[in-house]
C-alpha cells in the first residue's frame, strides 16, 4: 500500500505509523517527492486500509495493484535517479557504460579504460567472474581481476561495475566495485538477489533471456524488498526463433517498463546482437526509444579478446557511436552524461553575503581583469576566493562539473545586447550543473594604452566584438584607428602590453590596466551608460539552495498545437506566480522547434511553486529547473 503523509505530520506521529505498519508484518520505505512524502508498505500481511487511514498524520492510503510494489510507478510517480560513484543514471541524462567483456589483465583493462573514458564513457564495465556456457571457456580472473578493474576506474575517474554470480562473492565484490551486475542467467537466482540487495550497493539487473517484463520487474522487487535503494534495469535481448543475431533486442520493453516502473532502464546492444556492426544502430534506437543509457563492450583488439570478441567494438567504432549519441540526444530531449573527475564537494550555501570558503576556486571566462572576474569579486566580496581564468564558457562549465572549480560565474544577459545564448544552451547541455546565485555589474569601458600616450597617437585598437559595438560612437571619432576584434577584452589588454607598441591600445575594464602595467587613457567611453550585464553563479547539482532564494529559472518545450504556450502561462498566472523573463531558443536537432526559458518569482508558499511545476509538467514537455537563487534585479 501507499500511505500518503500529511505535510504537517509530526516526527512522533511518523514513527508511530512506521511502528504500526512494521508490527503488522510490512516492510516500510519512506519516499520523499517534490510535493509529498509517502510510506511504501509491502509484505504478505493483510490489514484493513481504513485502520491505517485514521491514524494521525495520514492523508490517504492507496492500494498498489501491481505484484511488484516497490518497483511500481504506482508507488513513485517521478523517475528514480540512481547515483553510482560520481555518476547519476536517470532523469535527463544518457549514461554510457563501456569496457571489455572480461578483465584480461592489468595493462589491458587500464588501456581500455583510458580509451573509453577519452571517448565519453562514464562508467567502466568488466567481468571478473564469468558465467560461460562452456566449462572450457575463460571464466575470468576472479578477485585479481577486480583489483585491476578498480585500479583502472580510479585512474580514469570512472565508477566500475562487474557481474556477481554467487551470494558467496558479495563481501568480496563490494570492496572493489561501485555497482553490482546481476546477469541474465541469474535474474531469478533469488538467493543471489537477496544477498545482493542486502549489500546496499547499487545494482544493475539484466533481463533474463526468456523473461517477461513482469518477471523482470518482480526480480527487481526482490532486490528492493531486501534493502537495495538503487536499482537500474538492463534490457539485453531475449531468445527468440531468430538466428541472424545472438538474441532479439526488445526495444518495445523500454517504453513499456518506463510506464510501469520508476526505475532507470539502460540497454546492452552488444549481448543483444552478438555482432559488432549491429551494435551502434541498436544503441541509437534504444536512445530514441527512451533508454537512460547504453552498455557496450569495447576492446582494443577484439579479434584476440578472451571472450565475446565478435560483439566488442573497436575503439574507433565506440568513439563514433558516442558522437552519434551526442548528436541524437537533444532530438529526444536528453543530454549526454559527462564524467566529473577529481570532484570537490561544495559544503557551504551560496548567498553572496556570508560564509567563509577561504581559497574557493571560482571560474570565469577570459583573462584576469575581465568583467567576468569583476563579477566574481563582487558576488564573493565577503569571501576569500581564487578567481580562475578559462578560455571559454564551456571550460567553466566543465570545471564546475569536474570539481576543479567550486563555482563558475558566467554572463547570461546584457541590458543592451540581450541574452548570451551560448550559456543558456550550456545550462541545458550540463544537467548536473545548476544556478545558485546571480549578480550584475555595470559595464564601463575604458581606452587602455601605454602611459603618456594620447588617443590621437593610437593606430590600432583591440577589443571583444560586443565591447567594440558598445563603444562605437566614441570609436567613430577616430577614423584613423584600425579596430581589431579580439577574443576577450582583458585578453586584448594583455596582448597590447605584450606587444610593447605604443601606438596600440585596448578597450576593456579599467581594472585591467593596472594588472598589465598599462594606463587608462579615457574612462567611460561606452555609448550608453545604462549598460549592465547579469551573471549566473553556477555549481554542481547538489549544492545547497540559498536560503534567501527568490527566483527560479525553468525551461520547457510545448506541444505543437494552438494555444500551447498560453496554457503554460495560464498555469503560472492562476497561481499568481510572477514572470520576470520569457525567451525562446531553438532546440538543437529539431528545426523550428523551441525551448522556452522563464525566470519566475518564487512565491512565499513553496508548495505553490511545486504544484505549479507539477501542473506545468502535465501540459508542457521536458520541464526542467535550471536553478533557484537570489535575484540581482
Amino acid at each position: 500500500m501507499i500511505v500518503v503523509l500529511e505535510q504537517t505530520i509530526l516526527p512522533k506521529e511518523k514513527e508511530e505509523l512506521r511502528s504500526f505498519l512494521i508490527s503488522h508484518g510490512y516492510r516500510v520505505r519512506e519516499i520523499k517527492g517534490e510535493s509529498e512524502t509517502v510510506f511504501g508498505a509491502v509484505g504478505s500481511a493483510q490489514v484493513d486500509l481504513r485502520s491505517v487511514e485514521v491514524l494521525p498524520g495520514v492523508a490517504q492510503v492507496i492500494p498498489i495493484s501491481k505484484p511488484y510494489k516497490l518497483a511500481s510507478r504506482e508507488l513513485k510517480r517521478s523517475d528514480t535517479v540512481v547515483t553510482v560513484g560520481n555518476v547519476k543514471i536517470g532523469g535527463n541524462r544518457i549514461v554510457s557504460f563501456a569496457g571489455p567483456c572480461s578483465v584480461e589483465g592489468r595493462e589491458a583493462i587500464i588501456r581500455t579504460a583510458e580509451i573509453v573514458a577519452g571517448s565519453g564513457a562514464v562508467i567502466l564495465r568488466g567481468g571478473a567472474f564469468k558465467p560461460r556456457t562452456s566449462p572450457y571457456s575463460f571464466q575470468g580472473l576472479g578477485e585479481e581481476g577486480l583489483t585491476y578493474l578498480r585500479e583502472a576506474g580510479d585512474k580514469t575517474g570512472m565508477p566500475v561495475v562487474s557481474e556477481i554470480v554467487s551470494p558467496l562473492h558479495v563481501d568480496t565484490m563490494v570492496k572493489y566495485v561501485d555497482m553490482l551486475q546481476i546477469g541474465a542467467r541469474n535474474m531469478q537466482n533469488f538467493e543471489l538477489l537477496k544477498a545482493a540487495g542486502a549489500s546496499g550497493t547499487p545494482i544493475m539487473l539484466k533481463r533474463g533471456m526468456a523473461a517477461t517484463v513482469e518477471e523482470w520487474l518482480m526480480a527487481a522487487e526482490y532486490l528492493l524488498a531486501h534493502g537495495a535503494e538503487d536499482v537500474v534495469l538492463c534490457e539485453r535481448g531475449i531468445r527468440t526463433f531468430e538466428t541472424y543475431t545472438r538474441n532479439s533486442l526488445d526495444i518495445s520493453s523500454i517504453p513499456v517498463v518506463k510506464k510501469l516502473s520508476h526505475l532507470p532502464v539502460i540497454v546492452d546492444p552488444s549481448h543483444a546482437t552478438g555482432i559488432r556492426d549491429k551494435v551502434p544502430p541498436l544503441a541509437l534506437a534504444a536512445v530514441a526509444a527512451g533508454a537512460d543509457g547504453v552498455m557496450v563492450e569495447v576492446h582494443p583488439d577484439p579479434d584476440h579478446a578472451l571472450s565475446d570478441g565478435p560483439q566488442s567494438l573497436f575503439p574507433e567504432q565506440f568513439e563514433k557511436l558516442m558522437r552519434d549519441i551526442e548528436a541524437l540526444s537533444p532530438v529526444v530531449g536528453r543530454e549526454i552524461a559527462r564524467l566529473p573527475r577529481n570532484r570537490v564537494v561544495a559544503d557551504e550555501s551560496v548567498s553572496g553575503a556570508d560564509g567563509s570558503g577561504a581559497g574557493t576556486r571560482v571560474g570565469f571566462q577570459g583573462a584576469h581583469g575581465a568583467f567576468s572576474e569583476a563579477a566574481v569579486l563582487q558576488f564573493f566580496e565577503t569571501r576569500e576566493v581564487e578567481p580562475v581564468s578559462n578560455d571559454s564558457f564551456r571550460a567553466v562549465f566543465e570545471g564546475v562539473l569536474s570539481g576543479a572549480l567550486r563555482y563558475g560565474v558566467v554572463p547570461i544577459e546584457n541590458s543592451l545586447m540581450g541574452s548570451i545564448h551560448e550559456n543558456y544552451d550550456l545550462l541545458l547541455q550540463f544537467p548536473d550543473v545548476t544556478i545558485v546565485g546571480e549578480t550584475q555589474i555595470r559595464i564601463e569601458h575604458s581606452l587602455i594604452g601605454f602611459p603618456g600616450v594620447t588617443a590621437d597617437e593610437i593606430k590600432e585598437v583591440y577589443s571583444q566584438g560586443p565591447g567594440i559595438e558598445q563603444c562605437r560612437e566614441y570609436i567613430n571619432g577616430f577614423p584613423q584607428w584600425k579596430v581589431v576584434p579580439f577574443y576577450d577584452t582583458a585578453g586584448a589588454v594583455a596582448f597590447v602590453a605584450e606587444q610593447k607598441q605604443r601606438d596600440r591600445a585596448a578597450i576593456a575594464n579599467a581594472r585591467a590596466a593596472s594588472l598589465y602595467g598599462l594606463a587608462v587613457i579615457k574612462e567611460g567611453i561606452e555609448t550608453n551608460p545604462r549598460n549592465y550585464t547579469r551573471f549566473a553563479v553556477i555549481a554542481r547539482s547538489g549544492a545547497p539552495v540559498p536560503e534567501n532564494a527568490d527566483t527560479a529559472t525553468i525551461v520547457f518545450s510545448t506541444p505543437d498545437r494552438p494555444g500551447a504556450l498560453f496554457e503554460c502561462m495560464r498555469i503560472l498566472a492562476d497561481r499568481s506566480i510572477n514572470m520576470h523573463k520569457l525567451e525562446s531558443r531553438p532546440i538543437p536537432g529539431k528545426p523550428w522547434q523551441y525551448m522556452f526559458y522563464v525566470d519566475l518569482e518564487l512565491p512565499e508558499d513553496a508548495d505553490t511553486y511545486t504544484k505549479a511545476l507539477d501542473d506545468l509538467s502535465g501540459t508542457a514537455r521536458d520541464v526542467r529547473e535550471l536553478g533557484r537563487f537570489r535575484s540581482s534585479r
